[in-house]
């Protein structure tokens, strides 16, 4: 996670992952602004970009290759990256309102989501066409049209509907891939027929005569039927019909008319044109609200229309930049001014392109690799990233922000900057405290006498007759940017020790430090990460009663909790108990502290980042109930010691050795690459001088997994010794219930004369 040196003054929010604004945070990463925060929404971690999707879908890149990571770019711009679907906005409040998360507060905002299908009022196209925009939702789409392909015995129809450039341009894409994969599989690749509709009388209308007699010849030459002054007027399953009363029996339809904009942004009372884009000025500014801007497809420039083309939201996102700079300083914006023609690169599929601009065309194998020279450039901005030497150096300077304050944010900025107190002093003010709070509605207990909002010294609690209380706690600091997500994973992560030993949980006190800054941020901080908590605890059953809160350089956050379990100590699920004979059963994966580590330093992928969030938001609590039905006589969560660390933890006490499958553990994806690329978690040493209780260790010392043995969990999965009789049905009911990858992963054994417990194999 980035913790600037600076109190955070102004917030800039980015809606969407487009590509403009991927150059706004390759910008900022190289040159940040003191005291001013990037936060990014967006519903995908991987932004295609659109030059390069006919060339993937034909085979001739790989998905890496034509995608820009946004988490590695949030993590390098020192952005947070919220991952979510923006729903509207509240500009009175300048808020962000999404889906799945409390609002995002904004001093700008910035919208470049592209856009979106529309259907034209055409019956049946949403349900049963294919939009190839967003293009990030194309994707699986097209991969399960790849498989049903392979998979269909007969004769496969594919109708497109557009023939625009992007249309004609995808279609011939897609037939050269499905055409070689036929091939490979030894059928006929004729077995294919491909059609496009146009409700013109030409193809590409927007380019010059000799592109479009070029393209002519391409769909000719390759069999692909084309359908002029053929308005699409209605789809029902596996047909399509036109205005004319044609009738086509069609596999697959692929809609890739002229797009519109995202439906929410009807609502937000900004200036829309016919279509619903969002009406910019000459700055990229919405002519409604100075707060907003907005770039790409879904902005409507005022006086100078544009088509809904790649090459003008990448140099949108240059000048956006530069005004998003000088406007959250007060300075005044400089103008955009759109090129009034430009160069078109449109492939035919085959590493062929033809070239467009204006009235110029040419075409040849030398156009497409010049087109792939010119978008691998372009991806490389977004790839090889690395920390510039000025940005180090700015990031550790202690000047005061050159943003534009009131006179009262003013004042909070230079106490923020100031010495901060210790003791008491230290503690978040008791307005900011009280507001971000104020929101919160704790599960309500009958246990609880006294909680979160009654006005006293501590909570108040009631033990019920024939139960005893367990009590934990937990604390860290933050590892991601998103505070309502971490919020979410400190709170699951506290409630893992009362479910492995079988309890319900009761109450939290929570423990959170904060940096400082204006008390707005600090408290839109605290909300959204108490959001995130109070949203598992009260899931849980489990009351927040109260906590404390103070200022801190690291965002942190813990708990205390409680639970309660029968008085009886033979109901009590512990780390010993473990008998031979039985089998080890591990219901998550692991590679947590691996991944984030390698996040911190620009090398994991953002799907494996998102896939280790997904781990530890899902709850131990139902795994623990399944484990106790299938009669397990140990438990325990496998969190900052590794696996090898708390097995050790069951095996002393137990009186018992273990044996580990190595080959059998699960693991998240990305975490055998993190480790074999040497990147390891800070804590993994101190983990590593556990190795002594492998009594093989010499042997096994260079398997891949071997390091994630060591490897430091965070809100990781149960690890519980089940009887071997019952360890298959049990590992079928907990992947029932959501824990994926759940497994056996070793067996327990009788104390041998070793004094090392545990021995791995292959």
């Amino acid at each position: 996670m980035h913790t600037p040196e600076q109190p955070i003054l102004r917030d800039i929010v980015l809606v969407g992952g487009g590509h403009s604004h991927v150059g706004v945070l390759k910008s900022f990463g190289m040159r940040p602004l003191h005291g001013v925060r990037l936060t990014l929404i967006c519903t995908d971690v991987h932004t295609p970009y659109s030059g390069m999707l006919p060339g993937y879908v034909a085979g001739h890149y790989g998905y890496d290759a034509v995608h820009i990571d946004l988490s590695r770019l949030a993590v390098f711009a020192g952005a947070r990256l919220y991952h979510d679907e923006v729903m509207g906005l509240d500009r009175a409040n300048r808020r962000v309102l999404c889906r799945n998360r409390p609002p995002v507060p904004y001093d700008l905002l910035s919208i470049n989501t592209g856009s979106t299908p529309q259907w034209r009022g055409v019956p049946g196209a949403a349900e049963h066409a294919i939009g190839v925009k967003p293009i990030a939702r194309f994707n699986q789409r097209w991969l399960d049209l790849l498989a049903r392909v392979q998979s269909h015995p007969g004769r496969t129809t594919v109708a497109v509907v557009g023939a625009g450039a992007g249309g004609v341009e995808l279609l011939l894409a897609m037939q050269f891939r499905l055409r070689r994969v036929l091939m490979d599989a030894g059928r006929n690749p004729d077995a294919l027929a491909f059609h496009v509709f146009t409700d013109s009388a030409s193809i590409l209308p927007t380019h010059n005569a000799f592109v479009q007699r070029k393209f002519e010849a391409v769909l000719a030459a390759r069999g692909v039927q084309v359908h002029r002054n053929a308005a699409v007027t209605q789809l029902t399953p596996g047909h399509l019909q036109t205005a004319g009363g044609e009738v086509l029996e069609a596999d697959e339809i692929v809609w890739v008319t002229r797009a519109g904009a995202a439906a929410w942004l009807k609502d937000t009372g900004l200036a829309l044109d016919a279509e619903g884009f969002v009406q910019v000025n000459k700055h990229l500014q919405s002519v409604t609200d100075p707060a907003v801007f907005a770039a790409g497809d879904v902005a409507s420039i005022v006086g100078h229309p544009l088509e809904k083309a790649g090459v003008f939201a990448v140099r949108q996102g240059p000048p956006l930049t530069r005004n998003l700079r000088l406007a959250v300083q007060g300075a005044a914006l400089k103008p955009y001014h759109p090129q009034r023609r430009w160069l078109a690169l449109i492939s035919t599929g085959d590493r062929y392109a033809v070239a467009s601009r204006g009235w110029l065309g040419f075409a040849g194998a030398w156009v497409w690799r010049w087109k792939d020279w010119i978008d691998q450039r372009f991806m490389r901005r977004f790839q090889e990233l690395a920390p510039m030497p000025e940005q180090a150096a700015s990031m550790g300077a202690r000047a005061v922000p050159a943003v534009a304050l009131t006179s009262e944010e003013s004042l909070q900025a230079l106490s923020a900057i100031a010495m901060r107190c210790g003791g008491c002093g230290a503690k978040v003010g008791a307005t900011v405290l009280s507001r971000a709070l104020s929101a919160l509605q704790p599960v309500a207990r009958d246990d609880v006498l006294i909680g979160l909002h009654a006005p006293d010294d501590a909570a108040v609690l009631r033990v019920p007759a024939g139960k005893a209380l367990v009590h934990s706690v937990d604390f860290f600091r933050a590892f991601i940017d998103d505070p309502y997500v971490f919020g979410k994973v400190a709170a699951n992560h506290a409630l893992g020790d009362i479910w492995a030993m079988g309890a319900e949980a009761q109450s939290a006190t929570a423990i959170a430090t904060v940096p400082a800054g204006l008390d707005r941020q600090v408290e839109d901080v605290l909300f959204q990460m108490m959001s995130g908590a109070l949203e598992v605890l009260n899931a849980a059953g489990c009351a927040l009663v109260g906590g404390h809160t103070g200022e801190g350089q690291e965002l942190a956050l813990g708990f205390a909790i409680n639970g309660l379990i029968d008085d009886d100590p033979a109901t009590i699920l512990r780390k010993g108990g473990m008998r031979a004979g039985e089998v080890l059963v591990l219901t998550k994966p692991l590679g947590t502290g691996t991944l984030f580590a390698a996040h911190a330093r620009l090398a994991a992928k953002g799907r494996w980042i998102d896939a280790a969030i997904q781990s530890m938001l899902v709850s131990n609590q139902q795994g623990a109930q399944c484990l106790r039905s299938f009669g397990a006589s140990a438990c325990t969560d496998v969190t900052g010691f590794g696996l090898l660390g708390h097995l050790l933890e069951m095996t002393r006490p137990s009186g018992v050795d273990a044996e580990l499958d190595l080959h059998a553990l699960p693991l998240l994806d990305g975490a055998e690459a993190c480790v074999a690329a040497g990147i390891v978690s800070s804590l993994q040493s101190a983990n590593v001088r556990l190795r002594r209780g492998i009594a093989n260790q010499q042997a096994m010392v260079q398997h891949p997994r071997y390091a994630l043995l060591f490897d430091p969990q965070t809100a990781g999965g149960l690890l519980a010794s089940v009887p071997a009789g019952r360890a298959d049905a049990c590992v079928a009911a907990l992947r029932a219930l959501g824990y994926a990858q759940a497994c056996v992963i070793g067996r327990v054994l009788a104390e041998g004369d070793a004094l090392a417990p545990v021995t791995l194999r292959d």
